[in-house]
This record gives structure tokens, C-alpha cells and sequence, in this order.
């Protein structure tokens, strides 16, 4: 697949696909169990880096939520004497703590930092450097970084992989799958639905990734854009080429009787370099009021934190599933973790 938005910013090669079969091994929601030994055959994910969701098939994402799905109802502790390195160069609570906790239900060790000043980045050592020394001390690494590519840049540094934990406003791999997860948990498939984005789509490194993973299934896309707030020109055009159907909205509202999944962002406030235009910039809320006419199957979801966009008020109705999605964020790492380490029972 052509990568849809990918800007790296920091020049290092691409890495090399893996070979992967033409047949799928998933068959969707509900056929989780009895795919754990095609996975382990037919699908190379062992030592493999994930950066972006341009790196993946559509089967292998199947292949990796039927795995999740399975780790959800029981997840063995086989990962004892293996080491996670959580480098977070950028602040985070749920990707960080998940990851942290995913390890460690698995028998696993974490190493790592929440602070960059507190490593020999504050030297001035290179993101290069650093990473060839943490993939001497770990079996996997994961990384935050605020600049555009540097995940990719940390996998050439080293052999051990690199998991993108978010890059800038790029790319957030593992988040897409969690949230892929979701939506496949609350409305029993991904082929055939209706999904609204809504949120701030230049710098929103969810949406991206989401975008990408959904224009290989069968999904009605439909953007809600204000405030100037529109999305990068070659998602547009990458959309346009491959005859994805989508179409785009003022108001949250004109849409709310079609979709069946609402996913919602914040602004990104560090992702501006001009505060003054942070502060022009006032998010869509939404408000109970403004899903009346929604489906009783509808279900929001974010990524989260939340700040102005989601009223509180939507905590309490059958519509909010953005903390079931969070809790997500376990079982979908912990298939992430193994699959990439070689460890899947």
C-alpha cells in the first residue's frame, strides 16, 4: 500500500517489508481462537519493526486483534527474563503505562525514562547513539519521540525492535490497532461500517494512522472539518486515487443518523508553533444534545487525554466507549509484545 502521510523528517532509509502470504488467516470478529499456530508459520512478525501502518496488510491486522482477542480472555506469563525499554522522549500516560503493563502481566522487565532530560540526550547525545546502546540492554524498545521519523531513525540504529509509540504528528501504530480493536469489539466487524472523524487532522498522529488502517477495509469515511482544521493535501489525494469513498462536513450533526463509529481528538496544543493560533482555534464539543438522532449502536471513541471536545456528560450514555478502548490498550500490546518477541504460547 502507498503510504498515505508519512512525512520523515529525518533522512534514513526505509525499512524492508517482511514477505507475507496472500491468503488471510483472520476471518474477522469472532474467529479469534485456533490462530495462534498460523500466526507463529505464516506471518513474519518476530523481530520486525512497527512503525508506521503503511508496513501492514490488511491480514496481518486481522491476524494480530484475533491474537489480541484471545490474550483479552487469558494471557499466559511466558515473557520472563525478556526486557522492554519504554523511551519516552515526549509525555504520556495510557501508551507508556499500558505498554509498562502489558509487559509485566507477562512475566516480563521495563527499563527505561518518561523524561529525555533525565538521559544523555541533555549532553547532546544523538537519538542515533542512544538507541544502538538501549537495544543492547532490551528485547524491545519502544519510543516517543516529538520529531517526525525518529522511530524509523531508531530502527536503523539498531537490530532489537522498535515499536513507534508516536512520532511527531506521523504516525501511532499500536494506537490504531487498539482503537481497530474496539470497533471491531463494539459493532462485531470492520468491513461495512460508516466511521466519522472529527478533531484537529493536521497534527493529530491518531487520525492519520486510523485513516490508513480503515482505507483497507470496507469503510464510509466522513471527515467533520472547522476552523480550518482540514486534512494534509496527500491523505486527500492518496484517498482520491484509490477510490475510497469519503466526504466532508461542517457539523457533526448532518452526519449523526449514518455513522456507526464517531472517533474524536483534541487540538494538539504542543503540535503549534504559534500559540496565538492555538487559541483561535476553538474544537467542535460534543454534546449529548448533538447525538439524538445517533444510532442506538453508535459509540464514541477518542484516544485521549480529552480536553474541550468531548462533554463530560457523555461519560454516562450508551454512546461512550473511549474508557473500554483505553483498557484495550493491554491486551492488543501484549499481542504486539509477543508476536514481535516469538512468544506465543
Amino acid at each position: 500500500m502507498a503510504r498515505v502521510c508519512e512525512p520523515i523528517l529525518i533522512s534514513v532509509p526505509a525499512c524492508v517489508p517482511v514477505p507475507v502470504p496472500e491468503e488471510p488467516i483472520g476471518h474477522g470478529h469472532g474467529h479469534a481462537h485456533g490462530h495462534e499456530k498460523n500466526i507463529r508459520k505464516e506471518y513474519m512478525f518476530i523481530s520486525r519493526d512497527i512503525i508506521s501502518m503503511s508496513d501492514f496488510t490488511k491480514q496481518e491486522i486481522v491476524a494480530i486483534l484475533d491474537y489480541a482477542e484471545q490474550l483479552k480472555v487469558s494471557a499466559v506469563p511466558l515473557l520472563r527474563g525478556k526486557i522492554l525499554a519504554n523511551c519516552f522522549f515526549e509525555p504520556s500516560t495510557r501508551t507508556r503505562l499500558s505498554f509498562e503493563t502489558a509487559m509485566k502481566r507477562l512475566g516480563g522487565e521495563v527499563i527505561g525514562f518518561a523524561d529525555a532530560k533525565t538521559t544523555s540526550v541533555a549532553k547532546r547525545e544523538s537519538l542515533y547513539d542512544s538507541m544502538k546502546v538501549i537495544g543492547q540492554y532490551a528485547d524491545l524498545i519502544v519510543i516517543r519521540h516529538p520529531l517526525e521519523g525518529a522511530a524509523r531513525l531508531a530502527a536503523e540504529a539498531t537490530d532489537t525492535p522498535v515499536i513507534n509509540a508516536g512520532d511527531g504528528s506521523n504516525q501511532h501504530p499500536t494506537q490504531t490497532l487498539l482503537d481497530l480493536f474496539s470497533i471491531r469489539e463494539c459493532q462485531g466487524k470492520l468491513d461495512g461500517l460508516h466511521i466519522a472523524f472529527m478533531g484537529d487532522f493536521p497534527h493529530a498522529r491518531t487520525l492519520h494512522s486510523l485513516i490508513q488502517a480503515c482505507s483497507l477495509f470496507d469503510v464510509r469515511m466522513y471527515f467533520v472539518i472547522s476552523h480550518g482544521l482540514d486534512l494534509p493535501k496527500p491523505m486527500y489525494d492518496e484517498l482520491k486515487s484509490r477510490s475510497i469513498l469519503f466526504s466532508i462536513h461542517a457539523s457533526v450533526e448532518e452526519i449523526i443518523p449514518k455513522i456507526d463509529i464517531l472517533y474524536v481528538t483534541r487540538l494538539q496544543e504542543e503540535r503549534f508553533l504559534d500559540k496565538n493560533e492555538y487559541l483561535q482555534k476553538q474544537p467542535i464539543t460534543l454534546t449529548p444534545q448533538k447525538l439524538e438522532n445517533a444510532k442506538p449502536t453508535l459509540r464514541v471513541l477518542h484516544p485521549l487525554p480529552r480536553v474541550d471536545e468531548l462533554d463530560p456528560q457523555l461519560d454516562a450514555t450508551p454512546y461512550a466507549y473511549y474508557f473500554e478502548q483505553s483498557q484495550n490498550g493491554i491486551c492488543l500490546r501484549q499481542a504486539i509484545i509477543n508476536l514481535l518477541v516469538g512468544v506465543t504460547g
